[in-house]
């Protein structure tokens, strides 16, 4: 029994934040003899696999060649490959009576902020998928997270993604519950990101003593609310924690896997930080430890003048662009390699 296994018997699934073509070969699958339970994706991950390889050069031809327009071509593709692992995990699915086994995909980011477009967009390529183990992730903006309740209560599995504050998350939690919790969710709430931004800002004010708690210290308050907000609620929606590759080398390797473990959550692992969890990590219930200390280490940063709030907004703001540039680049790179 690996510690993925040992994790999971104490509540959080892990998933796998990665997808390409040799992991649809095969690699995938050996994760999941190691129990990995599911598979997440974003604009980032598919300009890697598909833009900086050329594994998909002669399907780009052909599809361009059929008379696809880019657009068309990054469609076929995506879905392609998300249906291929949603079919590897599809056992998972089965043996979980649904909790997990889930592939997410993200609806085009150049539309975050128009609802009615995310909504459409969000039951189309659920239906497109035509698999019920597949979630469409929508990004957690103001209007995303009003399109969350609609696409819930249309029985649309959803990822919804790129949560950095407590506030955020509430609203999302809220959005759900609103939707009738028809359909199975998880909100993704980042972590490693949150790290490197409040870091910089310790040094700045000499507090150094703060480094690399303030991200790990957010994510015990967020799940506290968690507990207190789906107290009584049959279907949850699970906390995920995103954005869990250690960015600093001065931290643990797995820091953001080994400290965030708790019962009904899930921690999507990139594969850099999942191989050193798969090596050297520990399972343990450490996500409720440490609470009194989080909640000081909170009036802290206050106190020395770091707003969180603003940290927090801008990580959002930064995190869409991100996605949009990648998506951006993916489909130039599309329309070069079909020229």
């Amino acid at each position: 029994m690996s510690v993925i296994h040992e994790t999971f018997n104490l509540g959080q699934s892990i998933w796998l934040d990665f997808i390409d073509r040799s992991m649809i070969a095969g690699g995938l699958q050996k994760w999941i003899d190691n129990g990995v339970v599911g598979v997440t994706t974003n604009p980032s991950i598919f300009e890697n696999a598909i833009a900086k390889t050329s594994d998909y050069d002669d399907e780009i031809k052909s599809l361009a060649k059929a008379g696809k327009t880019s657009a068309e071509i990054y469609e076929v593709l995506t879905v392609q490959e998300v249906g291929a692992a949603a079919d590897i995990l599809r056992p998972v699915y089965d043996k979980t009576n649904g909790k997990d086994g889930y592939v997410s995909l993200e609806v085009n980011p150049l539309i975050a902020s128009d609802k009615e477009t995310t909504v459409s967009e969000a039951k189309r390529l659920f239906k497109l998928l035509n698999r019920p183990n597949v979630m469409i992730k929508i990004p957690a903006t103001p209007e995303g997270i009003e399109a969350l309740t609609e696409v819930i209560s249309a029985g649309v599995n959803v990822n919804s993604t790129l949560i950095f504050s407590l506030e955020q998350y509430v609203n999302v939690a809220k959005a759900y519950i609103k939707g009738g919790c028809k359909a199975e969710s998880v909100a993704s709430v980042f972590v490693s990101r949150v790290d490197s931004a409040v870091d910089k800002l310790l040094a700045e004010k000499n507090a150094t003593e703060l480094c690399g708690q303030i991200a790990v210290d957010g994510i015990k308050l967020i799940y506290q609310s968690f507990k207190e907000i789906f107290k009584g609620v049959e279907r949850k929606q699970r906390p995920l924690w995103a954005s869990t590759g250690t960015k600093n080398k001065a931290y643990s390797d797995c820091k953001y896997v080994d400290e965030l473990i708790g019962p009904d959550t899930v921690n999507t692992v990139p594969p850099a930080a999942m191989e050193a969890f798969f090596n050297h990590g520990k399972a343990a219930l450490t996500l409720e430890t440490g609470l009194e200390k989080a909640k000081e280490d909170m009036k802290k940063i206050k106190a020395i003048g770091i707003d969180l709030d603003a940290v927090n907004a801008k990580l959002l703001a930064d995190g869409l662009t991100q996605f949009n540039k990648a998506f951006e680049s993916l489909m130039a790179a599309i329309e070069s390699k079909a020229k």
